[in-house]
């Protein structure tokens, strides 16, 4: 039995969902001749409340294009230092948009509404770069899955529009956030300009993400796309993936979460274990005492009983449950980490 918790994307498509994938309408997308793909963007759009959706082959993409069209070059925007959009996405934002990022530097990937005030530039003052985009992560993966308080992503809209700013939503794991706290998706869909939504994590399908936005940023969205290449033929097979799973693979989510909590317990209860990140969603980031357990022989004895994790670095590692591990899985891993010691 291989268990992988290295991440959410590992996952594979469920019966149902294949067989979605194999029986999809479809035509060529690159015409905006594909069924499928439209009634996708169509159900996303409408599952926040807002005017149109843009299907993408990668969650980073759909990002950068947000970004590009939010800002101009020699701008700046402004992220927590946990961001994916500074720290997972190859440098896309000075490559493709020539802007750069002034880090905030929050708790878990979370920044407040009082830092972003403080971290924009004044506009006047040409010597610095312009601030005019807010991004932001939710839930942060840096930050261990952590769910933002809505409350404050509401004071810091209000600063950006008393500062003319843009306001930009990364939301490759929003899905874990709207269950984790029973949320509605059409108020962060009457928050944000933009949102981005990951198909291929908590959600279990192979590929995809969807761009949200008013007509007019996902009308310009179009072409940016192409010129990324990110147009796509007869991808209505993976929209029917994400039409399927939006039906099926969201309130499932919370079995995700409560694993998640059951592992988080265990480590907690380990005397090699140094610190355990709170746990609210799917994610689990972890420090193991190093004088007790080194990193490398905690992966050696993992790997033994066929269960892969990742090292994060700084002595950090991770954990991701997903659709794909099973409650049998769940048994054997915490019977090995209460054996190791």
């Amino acid at each position: 039995m291989e268990i992988n918790l290295i991440s959410d994307t590992v996952t594979k498509p469920t019966p149902g969902m294949m067989e979605a994938i194999t029986t999809a309408k479809v035509g060529d997308d690159v015409f905006k001749n594909d069924p499928s793909v439209n009634g996708l963007e169509e159900k996303v759009s409408d599952y926040f409340g807002m005017e149109a959706a843009l299907f993408f082959p990668s969650g980073t993409m759909a990002n950068q294009t947000a970004i590009k069209l939010h800002t101009n070059p020699g701008e700046q925007l402004i992220c927590d230092k946990y961001a994916h959009v500074y720290n997972y996405e190859g440098g896309g934002v000075s490559f493709n948009s020539g802007v750069s990022c002034k880090l905030v530097d929050g708790n878990r990937g979370m920044m407040t509404a009082k830092q972003v005030e403080e971290s924009i530039n004044p506009p006047d003052f040409y010597h610095s770069p312009l601030t005019s985009l807010v991004c932001i992560e939710n839930t942060t993966n840096k930050g261990g899955g952590a769910c933002w308080d809505f409350a404050e992503l509401q004071k810091i809209k209000k600063i950006c529009t008393n500062n003319n700013l843009k306001y930009h939503l990364d939301g490759a794991r929003l899905w874990n956030a709207l269950v984790a706290k029973q949320e509605n998706p059409k108020d962060y869909g009457k928050l944000f300009d933009s949102i981005s939504v990951c198909l291929s994590k908590g959600l279990g399908c192979p590929v995809g993400s969807v761009l949200v936005g008013d007509k007019e940023l996902i009308d310009n969205a179009l072409r940016v796309r192409k010129v990324l290449g990110g147009g796509m033929r007869q991808s209505g097979f993976l929209a029917a993936a994400g039409i399927y799973a939006m039906d099926y693979h969201i309130d499932r989510l919370s079995e995700d979460h409560q694993r998640a909590k059951d592992i988080g317990k265990v480590l907690m209860g380990l005397e090699f274990i140094q610190k355990v990140e709170p746990i609210e969603t799917n994610i689990i980031i972890f420090e193991l005492d190093e004088a007790k357990i080194s990193s490398d022989n905690f992966l050696k004895i993992l790997e033994e009983n066929n269960i892969s994790i990742i090292g994060m670095g700084q002595g950090k590692l991770r954990i991701v449950t997903h659709l794909d591990y099973t409650q049998e899985m769940h048994s054997h891993l915490l019977k090995v980490l209460k054996g190791i010691g």
